[in-house]
């Protein structure tokens, strides 16, 4: 015990200056450098003695961040200098120790890496991140934690990629991982298409200014104009060029043209064989990026891998009927076209028998898919702005959608309870009261007793008797 006060003694020494010269400039009063002293000195003999925890040292740095920040609201307002960052150096020092007794507590290092970050210092957080890296290489929430750091605070690509591919080494079963692999590479592409925009490199010109870089009208590359080197650098001589043609093919390499995250799925649905609903997330993340030039390039490809490999399953019919939504606003010319596109896949789908597809039932697969709409038509009439004849439309849908999924519930062949009880709860959250009672009511002739729908029911009733 006798060592553990020697070192506790030791630490609480080291200190005495930074006290000093606070109480001496009068940022704190003696009576509350005697608390701050005994506060640490209960500290360090805690995490000096057998038997301290992850715990201790959390709190430990937890007071001292708080400590420092009404240091440094005192000095603000007083307008008085003090030695350097001697409190963070204590802090980051409380932190190490804390990973180094504790190596194997994430929770530590995820304190001390954003305690980095928040002061940031990025060359302390490349240190802390190599050695959590080191010691947790299967865990894939800090891979990409790493990626996503590289890629937004320091603007590499190339790094977060380098974490990102490690990771996968190390975390092969992990489809979190691939689909934020997929998601960087997405996010990568919409910054890129951002910054030609603002450069003015994505307009329209006249067709005689126009380079063509694919001979098929599929390409989605961006046509470029001609420029001179004048229009950009006035101080150039007008015999002098720029490489346009160079500028223009960035857009068909795999980075820009959707060709890495369409690889990063191939590869993961290889990994994962028989997991539509991997597919379906990666359809979902990527429908996310709206203003990406090949968004609709990623989507198709996306779509036919689907519909060629689970051509009967509810989720890759979902994301077939719609895709041709996807990226057009509601208050679009398009958008009119595109829904009724979308109507006329999702009766077609929803009157298919879907009778290949050997491992679930017809009818299992017809209410499923009935689930997944009724989700996504519930989330487009909630948008604001809708043209009132395309929101009467959308609700008659709905209804219809609603209807086919409670047949299915009656034959005794749809969804389970806790799928239909987690679509009353989604239309009475939504506004759709009277679609909720009915379907309450088909529900509970199924299952009376169920405590889930017990439950609604009894929403329903208080709510009713509100109004």
């Amino acid at each position: 015990m006798a060592g553990a006060n020697d070192k506790a003694r030791f630490y609480l020494e080291q200190s005495i200056p930074e006290l000093q010269e606070l109480e001496r400039k009068k940022i704190f009063t003696k009576e509350e450098i005697t608390s701050v002293a005994k506060k640490r000195s209960d500290f360090e003999h805690k995490l000096n003695a057998r038997g301290s925890q992850p715990s201790d040292y959390a709190r430990y740095a937890e007071y001292e961040m708080n400590l420092e920040s009404l240091r440094r609201k005192r000095i603000k307002r007083m307008g008085t200098k003090t030695s350097g960052h001697v409190g963070q150096r204590r802090i980051f020092f409380i932190l190490d120790r804390a990973t180094k007794k504790f190596h194997g507590d994430v929770a530590l290092w995820m304190q001390y890496v954003e305690y980095a970050r928040k002061h940031k210092a990025n060359k302390k957080i490349s240190q802390i991140l190599a050695s959590v890296l080191r010691l947790h290489p299967t865990k894939p929430e800090l891979w990409i934690y790493a990626a996503n750091y590289a890629m937004d605070v320091q603007g590499d690509i190339s790094e977060a990629r380098s974490y990102m591919q490690r990771g996968l080494r190390f975390c092969k079963t992990s489809r979190n991982l691939w689909l934020e692999y997929a998601k960087l590479e997405t996010i990568y592409v919409a910054k890129i298409t951002a910054r030609r925009r603002i450069l003015g490199l994505e307009r329209d010109y006249p067709e005689r200014d126009q380079i063509s870089v694919a001979d098929d009208d599929s390409s989605d590359a961006v046509a470029l104009p001609i420029l001179t080197a004048m229009d950009v650098n006035p101080d150039l001589q007008e015999d002098e060029s720029i490489d346009w043609v160079a500028l223009q093919n960035l857009s068909a390499t795999p980075a820009l043209s959707g060709t890495i995250p369409m690889t990063i799925f191939d590869t993961a649905m290889r990994q994962f064989p028989g997991d539509d609903a991997l597919g379906k997330k990666f359809f979902d993340m990527v429908a996310e990026f709206e203003g990406i030039p090949c968004l609709n390039r990623i989507l198709q490809h996306i779509v036919s891998s689907l519909t060629i490999t689970y051509p009967t399953r509810a989720t890759a019919l979902s994301c077939f009927i719609r895709q041709p939504m996807i990226g057009i606003n509601t208050k679009s010319p398009e958008f009119p076209g595109g829904l009724r596109t979308v109507l006329v896949r999702l009766k077609s789908m929803m009157q298919t028998t879907l009778s290949s597809d050997s491992s679930q039932k017809p009818s299992c697969q017809r209410s499923a898919l009935a689930h997944q709409m009724i989700d996504w038509l519930i989330f487009i009439l909630d948008v604001e702005g809708l043209d009132s004849d395309i929101h009467k439309v959308l609700a008659m849908t709905l209804k219809k959608t609603w209807t086919q999924y409670l047949d299915e519930l009656q034959q005794g062949t749809g969804e389970g309870v806790n799928q239909t009880a987690e679509l009353l709860e989604c239309l009475k959250s939504h506004g759709r009261r009277e679609l909720a009672e009915i379907g309450l009511v088909s529900a509970l002739q199924k299952w009376p007793d169920h405590p889930h729908l017990l439950i609604i029911r009894d929403n329903v009733i208080i709510q009713a008797s509100r109004n």
